[in-house]
């Protein structure tokens, strides 16, 4: 059975890839003052969207899971662990930022596949974080790869 993605699902999830693949690409190709502002505006983002996907396991606990049953609790609890991950990375080191934020979304990933994780979550939203997440992790190697020579 083939699932469809909403289209606007996929627009939406399609234009939150600007953001890393502009900043990823400015971090190589502009000029060398403007680099360091595109790492941070990498960082800064990838922050943001892991906290995100934090938000869709909370959304999920509150509108599909009772409340004081150990899923819902388990759910909440988990659903802080992205911004929990997200906000320190922004403190390290750019490179080693980079990698934590890499791991948070690879773990987030790993959740969302898992049986308790995605248990709530629609058939469609695993086809579209898929490629999604495979575009974010291509261009957080791009910038380690990129970190790793400075």
């Amino acid at each position: 059975m083939r699932v469809v993605i909403p289209p606007l699902a996929l627009w939406l999830g399609l234009a939150g890839l600007l953001p890393f693949l502009a900043s990823v690409a400015a971090a190589w190709l502009a000029p060398l003052a403007w680099q360091a502002v595109a790492v941070r505006a990498f960082l800064g983002y990838g922050a943001v969207i892991l906290s995100f996907l934090g938000g869709v396991q909370w959304g999920v606990a509150m509108c599909r899971e009772r409340p004081g049953e150990a899923p819902f609790r388990r759910r909440m609890l988990l659903a802080m662990v992205p911004s929990l991950v997200a906000w320190p990375a922004l403190l390290l080191h750019p490179l080693t930022g980079a990698w934590v934020l890499a791991i948070g979304f690879v773990l987030v990933r790993l959740h969302e596949l898992s049986r308790e994780g995605g248990a709530r979550l629609p058939g469609w939203y695993h086809a579209l974080r898929r490629p999604l997440t495979l575009v974010v992790l291509a261009c957080h190697a791009l910038l380690i790869w990129r970190l790793w020579g400075s």
